[in-house]
Order: structure tokens, then sequence, then C-alpha cells
């Protein structure tokens, strides 16, 4: 598996977890649990994680053109 098919796996794992942990504090408050504070925080662990990796599949196929773009520019200099 290369690189990207790895990014974006995790990406796909972490999103998971993120609606799992938002869904169990929407579900605890449901039913009148009242859940510690850092238990909010929790969710922006993942929320975190899939910001980058987000982030990373947004640039990449700006960044091939951009490479592209390059090699054919240095190739049509010699």
């Amino acid at each position: 598996m290369n690189w990207n098919a790895w990014i974006r796996q995790i990406h796909r794992w972490l999103s998971i977890a993120f609606t799992v942990v938002v869904a169990a504090i929407f579900i605890s408050l449901g039913i009148g649990v009242e859940p510690t504070q850092w238990i909010y925080f929790m969710p922006l662990i993942p929320l975190a994680l899939l910001t980058f990796s987000g982030l990373y599949m947004f640039v990449l196929p700006y960044a091939a053109r951009w490479r592209s773009a390059r090699r054919v520019g240095a190739q049509g200099r010699t």
C-alpha cells in the first residue's frame, strides 16, 4: 500500500472514531448521565488528526499538478 492509501485509510478510521466519541457523548447526555469535563475534549484529538490528514488530501492534487508542470518545464529547457 502506498503512502496516499495509508493516509486515506487512517482518515477513514479517524472519522469513525470521531463519530463514535461524539455519539457517545450525546447518548450519555440523553440518558441523563453527566460526563466529566474532560470527556468533552475527547473529540478534539481525532478532529485535529482529521484536520491534518484532510488538508494533506486536499493539497495532493494541487501538488501533483505543480510537480508535473515543473517536470514539463524542466524537460522543455534541455
